[in-house]
């Protein structure tokens, strides 16, 4: 490794570890975005993909398909659409939150939910329906049961998180357009990676992504842990 790369390396781990007040607050504002836009979609899209796992009714193949198609759409177009509905013009102008942290939440939500939901259907389409019905023949209340079957599913269902937290904490296109990347106000972690690297300051975007690099480190080798716990019961 040459010396330059090492230098830069050095200066980064010198802006992590003396609490830079920029970068320490541009990973504040990261996570308290993407930890809100989870917060608030999680309940809501787990118990969708739970409809669509146990249920059956009609238009139930056009919104399993819906679900996964909105999987692939690109945030930065995500983000055009939130744009466009917080907009003056907008729909939700009045709402004035377009280049706010609210915006940007409600625009990771839009991203978050697809994950959750598709990925919370499928761990409930792969329980054995019986562990459900037999709860509810003994008596079990409704939220007993899918308390109870979620018990079962923890490890996939955690790994539905993850994957959903992941994909809003690293995505730029919907936090660019609609945060605006304000210092100290929108500008999250991609976003001032992005900016950081066209600058040239190189220091700052490797402090910033050795943070994303630990974070999914430690989520991937606890979820590991996890899923060894759970295989012997499973087999």
């Amino acid at each position: 490794m040459s010396e330059g790369w090492l230098a830069l390396i050095q200066q980064a781990l010198s802006l992590l570890f003396s609490l830079d007040p920029d970068v320490w607050s541009i990973v504040s504002v990261s996570f308290s975005v993407s930890l809100a836009a989870l917060a608030i979609t999680l309940i809501p899209s787990m118990i969708l993909g739970f409809v669509l796992a146990f249920a059956r009714f009609p238009g139930r193949w056009f919104a399993t398909n819906l679900v996964q198609t909105t999987q692939s759409i690109p945030t930065v177009v995500i983000g055009l659409l939130v744009y466009l509905m917080l907009t003056r013009m907008g729909p939700l102008g009045d709402l004035k939150w377009l280049f706010t942290q609210k915006g940007m939440i409600l625009g990771q939500m839009m991203i978050c939910a697809p994950v959750l939901i598709a990925m919370s259907q499928a761990a409930f389409t792969s329980v054995d329906k019986r562990a459900w019905e037999t709860s509810r023949t003994l008596g079990a209340s409704w939220l007993r049961s899918v308390w109870l079957v979620c018990r079962e599913l923890k490890v996939p269902l955690l790994m539905a998180i993850v994957a959903a937290f992941s994909r809003i904490l690293t995505e730029v296109g919907c936090s660019m357009m609609v945060g605006g990347n304000i210092a100290g106000v929108t500008r999250n972690i991609p976003t001032a990676i992005a900016l950081e690297t066209s600058k040239g300051d190189f220091a700052q975007a490797i402090a910033l992504g050795l943070v994303l690099l630990i974070l999914a480190l430690v989520l991937n080798f606890t979820l590991g842990t996890l899923r060894g716990r759970a295989e012997p019961r499973s087999l």
